[in-house]
C-alpha cells in the first residue's frame, strides 16, 4: 500500500492553450522547479500522467544527506540543506524537515576504509563529517548491541517527510499561480523551426517556449521516442513504516549494511533492508547494460537480479508511438512495483537484533518504489543541445528527494538562462 499523501487542492482540469514553461512530471523535482519559476513570475504548467507525487517522490526514505555522495555532487546537497531549512516558511506548511544527523555503520575494516577514503576526498568542503568509535556510536544511538567497527557520521544531515513535502510545495506553487493538471500524459513535443514550441498531450496541445522534463523513471522512454538516448536502468526498493514508538528517543538516522531506519514525524520509523534491492531485467539491459558494468560490480551484493513477468510487461508498453497513439504513460498512470516482503521482514529482524529497543516494533504500512539509476549514479540537470528549448532534471538514482530543492532551482535557472545556483557541469547530458 502506497503512503498516504497530503492532498493537493484546486487542481486544474482544463489544459490551457499556451504558457511560458511546461513541466512534464509531477514529482518533487518538477514541483520545486515550478515553485521557483512562479516565484520569478514565469507562467508555468505542470503535467502529471497520473496523480501528483504518486510515485517515487512519496515512496522514498526521506533522507537528506551529504554523506557518501560523490564529491562533485555535494555542492547541490549543500544548497539543498539551506533550502530545506527554510522550506516550511517558504511554502507555509510543515514538510517534516529535521537536521538530526545521519550515521553509517561499519562492520568490517573494508567498510571503515571506504568511509575514511570518502572523508579524505571531501575534507576541503568542511562538512563536519567524522569517524566514530563503537563507544561514540552508543553515546549517540544508545542501547545497541551490534558488533560495529565504527561509523561515519554527519550531524548536519537530516530528513523530511515525502508524503508531506512535495504536496506542500505543490500547494504553494498553485497559490502563487502555477497550473497543475493530473491525469494528463505528455505524449511528445512539437517543434517549430527546429525548436520546442509545445507539448502534445492526450488532451491536445499546449504551446510553450520551453519544456522541463522531470518524469523520473519514465524519462528514458519519453526521450527514446524522440530519438534521444538516455541511459538508465530500474531498481525497485521495498520500504516500510512502523507503528508509532513513543518510547524510542532516537533522532539520528542510521544506515547499516543490512538495514536502515529513521524517525518519522508521527513517532514511527521508516525502515528498509539497505543491502537488498530488486533489479528486474528489461530489454534495456541488453541494449545498454555494458554502460553499467562498473555500477553492477560495485553493487552486485545488494542487487537481486531477477527475470520475471516485469520483462514482458515493460516490453508490451512499447518504445515508439506517434502523437495520435495512446502512450505508455496513459497505460500506466501510477506504477506500483511489487513489494518484497521478505526484504522488509529481514530488515526488521536485523534492526531488532542490533537495537533490542525496537523489539515492540510492528509494520504499519509497506510499499515499493522504482528508482531510475544512471551509470555514474548522478542525475542529469541540463539543457539538451539536440532539442533546443528542452531541459531535463532526471536520473536521480535514488537521491532526488534529498537534493530536490536545489535540483529544481538549478533546473529553473537553466530553463530561463539565468546564472545557475551551482556549477552544472557534473550534471551535463553530454557526459554519457
Amino acid at each position: 500500500m502506497a503512503p498516504t499523501i497530503k492532498p493537493i487542492h484546486n487542481l486544474e482540469t482544463q489544459l490551457p492553450k499556451s504558457t511560458t514553461v511546461v513541466i512534464i512530471g509531477g514529482g518533487i523535482v518538477g514541483l520545486t522547479a515550478a515553485l521557483t519559476l512562479i516565484e520569478r513570475n514565469i507562467p508555468v504548467v505542470v503535467l502529471e500522467k497520473g496523480r501528483f507525487v504518486g510515485e517515487q517522490s512519496s515512496r522514498n526514505l526521506g533522507w537528506i544527506r551529504k554523506t557518501n555522495r560523490a564529491e562533485d555532487d555535494i555542492p547541490l546537497a549543500l544548497e539543498s540543506d539551506r533550502l530545506w531549512a527554510g522550506m516550511n516558511r517558504r511554502v507555509g506548511a510543515e514538510v517534516g524537515y529535521r537536521q538530526s544527523g545521519i550515521m553509517f555503520l561499519g562492520k568490517t575494516d573494508k567498510d571503515m576504509a571506504g568511509y575514511e577514503n570518502w572523508l579524505k576526498s571531501v575534507e576541503h568542503l568542511n562538512l563536519e563529517s567524522k569517524l566514530l568509535t563503537p563507544s561514540q556510536i552508543n553515546t549517540l544511538v544508545p542501547n545497541g548491541v551490534g558488533d560495529w567497527r565504527g561509523a561515519l557520521y554527519t550531524p548536519s544531515d537530516g530528513r523530511a517527510e515525502p508524503e508531506l513535502a512535495a504536496s506542500a510545495i505543490a500547494n504553494a506553487a498553485q497559490k502563487k499561480g502555477a497550473i497543475l493538471i493530473e491525469n494528463c500524459s505528455a505524449r511528445t513535443l512539437s517543434t517549430t523551426a527546429g525548436r520546442v514550441s509545445g507539448v502534445i498531450t492526450e488532451h491536445g496541445e499546449i504551446q510553450c517556449d520551453h519544456v522541463l522534463l522531470a518524469s523520473g523513471a519514465w524519462s528514458r522512454r519519453f526521450l527514446g521516442n524522440m530519438g534521444v538516448h538516455f541511459p538508465t536502468l530500474p531498481l525497485f526498493l521495498s520500504v516500510f513504516k512502523t507503528k508509532p514508538l513513543p518510547n524510542i528517543p532516537i533522532e539520528i538516522a542510521v544506515g547499516a549494511p543490512d538495514f536502515s531506519f529513521r524517525k518519522h514525524i508521527d513517532g514511527g520509523f521508516i525502515m528498509m533492508q539497505r543491502g537488498a534491492l530488486d533489479a528486474p531485467l528489461t530489454i534495456d539491459h541488453l541494449k545498454i547494460g555494458t554502460q553499467f558494468l562498473g555500477a553492477f560490480k560495485h553493487g552486485k551484493d545488494m542487487m537481486h537480479v531477477r527475470f520475471n513477468s516485469f520483462f514482458f510487461e515493460d516490453l508490451k508498453l512499447g518504445r515508439r508511438w506517434s502523437k495520435d497513439d495512446i502512450s505508455p504513460f496513459e497505460k500506466v498512470r501510477i506504477f506500483n512495483p511489487p513489494i518484497n516482503q521478505s526484504f522488509n521482514q529481514d530488515a526488521l529482524a536485523n534492526i531488532k537484533q542490533a537495537w533490542p529497543i525496537f523489539k515492540e516494533a510492528e509494520i504499519e504500512n509497506e510499499w515499493s518504489g522504482a528508482i531510475d539509476v544512471t551509470p555514474d549514479s548522478n542525475p542529469v540537470i541540463a539543457n539538451i543541445g539536440a532539442v533546443p528549448g528542452l531541459t531535463v532534471a532526471i536520473g536521480f538514482s535514488g537521491h532526488g528527494f534529498g537534493t530536490s530543492p536545489a535540483a529544481g532551482q538549478l533546473a529553473a535557472d537553466l530553463v530561463m538562462g539565468t546564472t545557475p545556483l551551482i556549477d552544472p557541469t557534473p550534471y551535463l547530458f553530454s557526459r554519457f
